[in-house]
């Protein structure tokens, strides 16, 4: 079995796991070798244009807002803006601060005839400390992989 396939199977035992809609759930280092071994395979980085600009961006990520800032307003034309970006096909692996929007996104992405769709855990910037701190338990940022700041 090569290491994507072992990748993958993870992910999907994770999903079963966690009960979700969609193929699977990877940590950031995974979805960075997906990103490594699969050509085809496409980031979405789901946060707002705020975020991008502020915290930073992961080179070659697909950046297509979930909400918009300020106030959080869902963005509507999500789906449509996917699909002008990535074809139905191909594997989604979706990236936000924390792994909350994303997952939503996914779930969307499924519902709307994505069948490859995971879910980037601990996002960007992870879950928050005990001092309510973001990139010092897990995510992106923590694990080291490739960004820039906006």
């Amino acid at each position: 079995m090569g290491r994507m396939t072992e990748l993958l199977k993870l992910a999907q035992t994770r999903a079963k796991e966690m009960h979700l809609p969609y193929a699977g759930a990877l940590t950031p280092q995974e979805a960075w070798e997906v990103l490594q071994q699969s050509p085809g395979a496409r980031l979405v980085d789901v946060r707002t244009k705020a975020e991008w600009d502020w915290v930073g961006r992961v080179p070659g990520a697909i950046e297509i807002e979930w909400q918009s800032y300020p106030g959080s307003v869902p963005n509507t034309h999500f789906i449509d803006q996917l699909k002008q970006e990535v074809p139905t096909e191909s594997l989604v692996m979706f990236m936000c601060r924390s792994g909350v929007r994303s997952d939503n996104a996914a779930k969307a992405a499924n519902a709307a005839g994505y069948v490859s769709c995971y879910n980037v855990l601990g996002g960007f910037e992870g879950d928050k400390d005990e001092h309510k701190h973001r990139n010092t338990v897990n995510g992106w940022r923590k694990a080291g992989l490739p960004w820039v700041q906006g």
